[in-house]
This record gives C-alpha cells, sequence and structure tokens, in this order.
C-alpha cells in the first residue's frame, strides 16, 4: 500500500518494537476505509486508538525474525522450522494469563516476554535487546583442498580474521576475531576454506529502558532441539521466579543463564 511522505515519517518515529504492529493496524485501518494511500490523518487516528487500546493487543510474548527468509544474501542458516517450533513453544506458555495475574495494572507492550531470530551475525532483528535473542552461526574451518592463494576468502572477511600465510596458499583462521558469518566458505571457490559446522549463538537477558543491557552469550554453538529446549527452560524459569511483571533480564544472572543452557 502506498504511503505519503508525511505519513512514512511519522510512522517511523513510532518505537521500533510495536511499529509493525502499528503500521499493519494503520494499513488495515484504511484499507477498510477504501483507501489506497495512506496519510497522515490514517497514521494519528490509528496510532491514538492503538494506544488507547494497548492492552488488547498484547497476546504475552513477542517473537520476530530478521529478512533471511525473504532471499537476503547474507544469510547463514535457514531458522524458519526454529521460528514455527518456538511460536509453538511461546503459545502453549499461557504468558498472557501469566502476566495478568502477577501484574498490577494494565498491561503494556514491555511487559511481554520477546525472542528474536537472526539468519547471520548482522543481527538486523536486534537479538542483542531482547530476552532470548539467537542468531545463526557458520563455523569455517581449512580443509585438505588445495588453496589457489586468490585472496577471495581474505576479501570475504569483513572481521580481518582470514590471512594467508607467506607462502600465499595456506589460508590461516583467527577464531578470535571470527563471528561464524560463512562469508570466507562459501566465497572461497575450491573448498580450501569449508564450513565446519552450523548452528545457532544464544544470548539472553538483553533490553532496553532505564538500565540496558546486552545479551550474556551462552557458551558453544546449539542445534535446533536445542535452542528450543532453552526457550522452553528460560520460560519456566521466568515463571518460577517473576512476581511482579519483571523483565527476563532483572530475574536471570550469569550463573541461571549458564544453567538454563543445560551444559
Amino acid at each position: 500500500m502506498n504511503w505519503t511522505p508525511e505519513a512514512e515519517s511519522a510512522v517511523g518515529k513510532v518505537p521500533f518494537f510495536v511499529r509493525k504492529r502499528v503500521k499493519a493496524q494503520v494499513e488495515k485501518e484504511a484499507l477498510s476505509a477504501g483507501k489506497r494511500r495512506v496519510d497522515i490523518d490514517d497514521v494519528r487516528a490509528a496510532q491514538a486508538r492503538y494506544l488507547n487500546n494497548m492492552e488488547r493487543e498484547i497476546k504475552g510474548y513477542r517473537i520476530d525474525a530478521c529478512f533471511g527468509s525473504g532471499g537476503c544474501p547474507n544469510r547463514t542458516i535457514e531458522s524458519d522450522g526454529l521460528f514455527r517450533r518456538i511460536e509453538e513453544t511461546l503459545q502453549n506458555a499461557d504468558l498472557l494469563d501469566f502476566l495478568k495475574t502477577h501484574v498490577s495494572g494494565p498491561l503494556k507492550f514491555h511487559h511481554e516476554f520477546t525472542v528474536t531470530l537472526a539468519d547471520c551475525p548482522n543481527a538486523c532483528s536486534q537479538p542483542q535487546i531482547r530476552d532470548i535473542g539467537i542468531i545463526g552461526a557458520a563455523v569455517p574451518g581449512v580443509s585438505d583442498e588445495e588453496c589457489t592463494g586468490c585472496g577471495a576468502c581474505v576479501a570475504a572477511c569483513k572481521e580481518t580474521a582470514v590471512r594467508l600465510e607467506d607462502d600465499g596458499k595456506t589460508p590461516r583462521i583467527d577464531m578470535g576475531r571470527c563471528l561464524y558469518c560463512g562469508s570466507c566458505a562459501a566465497g572461497c571457490p575450491t573448498g580450501a576454506i569449508m564450513t565446519k559446522d552450523k548452528g545457532y549463538r544464544v544470548l539472553l537477558g538483553g533490553k532496553l529502558g532505564r538500565h540496558p543491557r546486552l545479551g550474556m552469550e551462552l557458551s558453544g554453538l546449539f542445534n535446533e532441539d536445542e535452542v528450543v529446549e532453552i526457550v522452553g527452560e528460560c520460560l519456566r524459569f521466568y515463571k518460577e521466579k517473576g512476581q511482579n511483571g519483571e523483565r527476563f533480564a532483572a530475574l536471570v544472572s550469569e550463573s541461571d543463564a549458564w544453567r538454563l543452557s543445560g551444559r
């Protein structure tokens, strides 16, 4: 649907964590009114109704993903199936009923439990500031295939984690710099650098607000089943420890995060 520049500017000022919901509501109401173009009046009217009826929009959790499934060239791993499994886990946790019995006063969006998936370390969906952030990862390694010294792997790595030895034909990977994006293996024409393993990095307890912090990263990579299990354990912990609608980040410590990882 087309938007006027003024309308686009106005919706861009809506807090990012509800922007998609507000934009969808604006378009829905404009279409129901027979309009094909959204203007500033549509935005203001829909936004006012939306904020005044915020509690009716809350479902207890929010799960987001990046644009990887839309054909993003940076995609490291396909998380579509994992997204559906996590959403089912969140639905089964009855978080809305939990919040209604533990929060005094009306529910607001910041009460919702948040999970975000990112299909690569670019992390466009901001997993570092969610209750649970999940990032696709591809671990590179040097294979037995002959290196031609073309330098494609070096050029592909934005972290300068890949170099060629003095002979020009022996690749080396600095794993301390590597972000597991998979670009070096994808760019290597001979397979001298390969993908050794794929999985997910998991971060717990990220948040914004008055006391922001980045999520604590669990050690190692996790497969899809392990990620779903971690999400389930986190939800059980959250419902056991939460008393007054506290954010997950306010409840979970580093020692808790280690225990919730199951390792």
